[in-house]
């Protein structure tokens, strides 16, 4: 297996690469869109959306990760990486890497003094619960169909899967729990 690739345009890019490090896999930052040929996993990390979002554009990412998860890579967000992989925002259709069937809604649970860490139980991974750090969380509004609800808090799903699209509403690398990683991980090899 290749390295897994981080995207390092802007968020939290540096604690992903040290936690699959420390799940014993290779990690790598990506800066260029070139970059994601000497990788077989893709995280979109946790950041602002709006300047991810703008920066993806400048370095031109999008056609280049919609090939990268074409040809078979899995691609997992969190928190803005939600976002910015969701096909719709707030409602309307998002016409941006429309990757996973989700309709999301930015910075939901209100400002910075709303954010929240709490304990979410996900059947995949088994016990404990994994403990959740929320940071100026997306909120989950709907779920399409061939979305899989992997965890939910407050009746809201926060994690969630669709094919070789993994998405969390939170930050999971904020954390000293590996599993959500190790899951990633076995997303990469075909395991599940």
């Amino acid at each position: 297996m290749k390295a897994v690739g981080v995207l390092a345009l802007q968020g939290a890019f540096r604690e992903h690469v040290l936690m699959f490090r420390r799940c014993g896999a290779a990690a790598t930052e990506v800066r260029l869109p070139g970059e994601l040929e000497e990788v077989s996993g893709l995280v979109i990390p946790g950041g602002e959306s709006t300047t991810m979002t703008k920066l993806m554009v400048e370095y031109g990412f999008p056609d280049r990760i919609r090939a990268f998860l074409n040809a078979g890579n899995p691609i997992f967000g969190t928190c803005a990486g939600a976002i910015v992989l969701s096909g719709h925002l707030g409602g309307k259709k998002q016409d941006f890497l429309n990757l996973i069937d989700l309709d999301i809604e930015r910075n939901a649970y209100g400002r910075q003094v709303e954010s929240r860490e709490t304990e979410i139980a996900i059947n995949a991974l088994g016990s404990p619960a994994f403990h959740a750090v929320f940071i100026r969380a997306p909120i989950i509004r709907t779920v399409g169909r061939e979305v899989e609800p992997l965890a939910d808090y407050e009746d809201t799903v926060v994690f969630a899967r669709q094919g070789k699209v993994l998405v969390a509403t939170f930050h999971p690398e904020l954390t000293d729990d590996p599993r959500i990683h190790r899951y990633f991980l076995r997303m990469i090899e075909g395991a599940i």
